[in-house]
Order: C-alpha cells, then sequence, then structure tokens
C-alpha cells in the first residue's frame, strides 16, 4: 500500500519535511486533504518546488514515484447519489486512478431518480466491476439499492452532506450500517480508506471471469 499522510492537523513545516523524506528514500505517497496553505507551501520555491500533482481538486496531493508494491488490474465501480457527494466520490477515484485501477464513474444516481440508477448499473455492468464503492448523503440509502441489483460487493461511503436531524453524514451512516442488504461500511468521508480496501480486494482475490452467469440489473418494462 502507499504511503498516505493526511494533512489535518500538520503544521506546514511537519508535512514539508514528511515529503521531503519520503522523496529523498525515492518512493511515492498520497498526501490526502491538505489545507490550501499546505498545497501553497508545497508548491512555492520556497518549500522546495516538491512538484506533486494535485489531484480530486486540490483534496489530494500525489508524490511521484514507485509505491513498493504492484495492483492487480481490475475494474472498480465509483458511484455517487448526487452532485454533492461527487468531491468525496472523486477522492477515491483518484487514489485508485493512481494504483493504476481502472474506475468506471456513474454520479447522480440517487434513490430520487431510480431510472437514472438502473440505466447507470447496466451501463456498469458491461465493464464487469469487481467491487462497487458507493457515496451517499442525507439517507443514505443507495448503497443498500445497489447491493440488492449488482453480483459483486459493495462498500458504502456516507458523505457529510445533508442538515438538520442526523445532518453532516449522522443518518446515512446509520442507515448503511442498518442495511439489510449485505454491504461493507466506512466512515464519514473516508474515501481514502475505502478506495485503499478496494485495492486490497483486488489483490487477494482470483479475477472474476466475465463468462460465468452474472445476475443483472433488471430492466424497466
Amino acid at each position: 500500500m502507499p504511503e498516505v499522510i493526511l494533512g489535518e492537523g500538520k503544521s506546514v513545516a511537519q508535512l514539508r519535511g514528511i515529503v521531503r523524506a519520503l522523496r529523498a528514500r525515492g518512493v511515492g505517497a498520497l498526501v490526502s486533504r491538505p489545507t490550501r496553505a499546505q498545497r501553497r507551501a508545497l508548491a512555492s520555491p520556497a518549500g522546495g518546488n516538491l512538484r506533486l500533482r494535485t489531484l480530486a481538486e486540490g483534496r489530494l496531493l500525489q508524490l511521484p514515484g514507485p509505491w513498493g508494491g504492484s495492483f492487480r488490474r481490475g475494474t472498480v465501480a465509483v458511484l455517487a447519489a448526487g452532485t454533492s457527494d461527487v468531491a468525496v466520490a472523486e477522492e477515491a477515484r483518484a487514489v485508485l486512478v493512481a494504483l493504476g485501477i481502472r474506475v468506471e464513474g456513474a454520479y447522480d444516481v440517487g434513490v430520487a431518480g431510480l431510472h437514472r440508477l438502473m440505466r447507470a448499473l447496466r451501463r456498469l455492468e458491461r465493464h464487469h466491476p469487481e467491487i462497487y464503492l458507493v457515496f451517499a448523503g442525507r439517507e443514505g440509502a443507495l448503497p443498500t439499492v445497489v447491493a440488492g441489483l449488482v453480483p459483486a460487493p459493495v462498500i458504502g461511503i456516507p458523505t457529510s452532506v445533508g442538515y438538520g436531524r442526523g445532518g453532516g453524514g449522522r443518518a446515512a451512516l446509520t442507515a448503511m450500517l442498518q442495511s439489510c442488504a449485505p454491504i461493507a461500511v466506512f466512515n464519514i468521508d473516508a474515501a481514502v480508506p475505502a478506495a485503499l480496501f478496494a485495492a486490497q480486494h483486488l489483490a487477494r482475490s482470483p479475477r472474476r471471469s466475465s463468462g460465468g452467469r452474472r445476475r443483472s440489473p433488471p430492466r424497466r418494462r
């Protein structure tokens, strides 16, 4: 697994020192949730111009270099219920792409518009995803629905979208934990751990044959 450094809670000097040490060792790394000040400092000539790649609209930084391991090239599906969930989903996508894993996505496919979800699942199934990462805020129902329709494991990631009672992802987390469909659940906004878990799943699982019988999403009449 790659080294992942959480930017939040670290001073600019601390983060710069960690990244410099990793660069001196010649290894790649990811910086998760860097602050704006950290991004500016690491990119400036005074900070050593460490040439970090910006991913997921600044929610991730990548220090180029080998990870120290290789990952099987499977396919992961990433779904987001609404546009407000996309930023977190894009963190997961960026991690998987950095690891060389193929990602097929479908955004704005929440349960408020099931016709969009069914259309998206039919398209995704043609790529034979081996695991689904499903991001949803508010009532967090999407992972349960997806798990009832697809033949591969589903991971639910609640996002901190929503307000009022149970806002900030708390209702979504509780709903996913209470799911009657078999899903795994990560913490609120935990896109990076979920993506790394998906990578481990691919590494440890035999490649799924595309020739066997598959359970496809039902077609609308």
